[in-house]
């Protein structure tokens, strides 16, 4: 997985509540396992006048103009901003594989699902909480200024925009997981001799059971 330490990109203002996983990468696009190729499928249903199209090839299919992943300068960003409870709904961790395809490295929001945010750990991108006010202000921001870069700094906890700077708060052992590029199962491998020798003992201790 990769690691997440510090991070500078353009803001994408998506200025919406209750944002459920299907929204993020509809049902039909669940279909490979291999984590590529889901960004050009991002919110496919309002990114393209012929929404959920499989059949037609992606260069033939006809984007939106007025959704924000079609306009500069943010359909070259890499922060996305929305509102609360972004990511509720099915626990498809698809949705997640799709914001990172993409290239979005972290999510901004004062709430997220629950289970979202565990695969948002566990892929590498960062999930971060400010207060509704926080937000809002950042929305101004994203739009007075668009091409101006956000800096997420998860080794120091904050935001910063030019002068403005916000901090935000995250699990201790999610944010040292994320510093080192581990998800849960890299996390359970840096106690594979542990694991071994506990095999081993039971083995030998009760090897009935082998």
């Amino acid at each position: 997985m990769q690691a997440f330490t510090r991070h500078s990109g353009v803001v994408i203002p998506f200025d919406r509540r209750n944002v459920d996983t299907d929204a993020i990468l509809p049902k039909q696009y669940l279909k490979k396992i291999d984590k590529e190729g889901f960004g050009a499928h991002l919110f496919d249903d309002e990114r393209y006048l012929d929404p959920g199209d499989v059949d037609t090839p992606l260069e033939e299919r006809r984007p939106n103009p007025d959704f924000v992943l079609n306009q500069a300068p943010w359909n070259r960003g890499s922060v996305l901003l929305a509102q609360a409870n972004f990511g509720c709904g099915s626990s498809r961790e698809h949705a997640v594989w799709a914001l990172q395809d993409f290239g979005i490295r972290a999510v901004i929001a004062p709430s997220f699902g629950e289970i979202f945010q565990n695969n948002c750990f566990n892929n590498g991108v960062l999930p971060v909480c400010l207060s509704q006010q926080d937000v809002d202000e950042l929305f101004q921001l994203s739009h007075e200024h668009p091409e101006q870069p956000l800096t997420v700094d998860l080794a120091g906890a904050r935001l910063q925009w030019g002068e403005r700077e916000w901090r935000f708060d995250v699990d201790s052992a999610r944010r040292e997981a994320l510093l080192a590029g581990l998800d849960d199962i890299g996390i359970t491998l840096e106690r594979a001799e542990k694991i071994q020798q506990y095999e081993a003992r039971r083995r030998r201790e009760e090897p009935w059971l082998f």
